[in-house]
């Protein structure tokens, strides 16, 4: 009976040390450890604005970055640095917007500015300045105002 109870013991053990790992973690980093593709893109988009801080977070065996700029924009990256979502109070820099995106604000929506970008599974999604968020295909072409 006690190596039963042992061997249950082992198994419950075993079983909470995985879902500990699998938690979610994250680490701030220094300067020198920003990777340089990040560096880069802030540098070619946002090259007067100060990064203010950027986490590596690991959520399920998932590795992204966040990282804060100075007035209040957020950015986020996938495993690979490349960029998945970028959120501001004020207008993005049209070099971050896909072109055909871009011509399709200014061209139905010529008062607004972008604020937000977001790319998902399967589709890209602008959010507007008047809080009107849009969904495009990954080639850009406009499919719907997203409620």
């Amino acid at each position: 009976m006690t190596t039963l109870k042992n061997s249950v013991l082992a198994i419950m053990m075993a079983v909470a040390a995985i879902f500990l790992t699998a938690c979610e973690k994250e680490t701030t980093l220094t300067d020198s450890k920003i990777p340089e593709e990040i560096n880069n893109f802030v540098s070619t988009h946002f090259p007067d604005i100060e990064i203010l801080q950027v986490t590596k977070e690991k959520d399920d065996f998932i590795t992204s970055y966040k990282v804060i700029l100075e007035g209040n924009t957020s950015l986020e990256f996938d495993r690979n640095k490349n960029i998945t979502e970028i959120d501001s109070n004020t207008k993005l820099p049209d070099s971050v917007i896909p072109e055909k995106i871009l011509q399709y604000v200014n061209t139905h929506y010529p008062d607004n500015f972008i604020t937000d970008w977001e790319l998902e599974d399967k589709h890209q999604q602008v959010g507007l300045d008047n809080d009107l968020d849009l969904e495009f295909s990954m080639e850009g072409e406009f499919i719907r105002i997203d409620d």
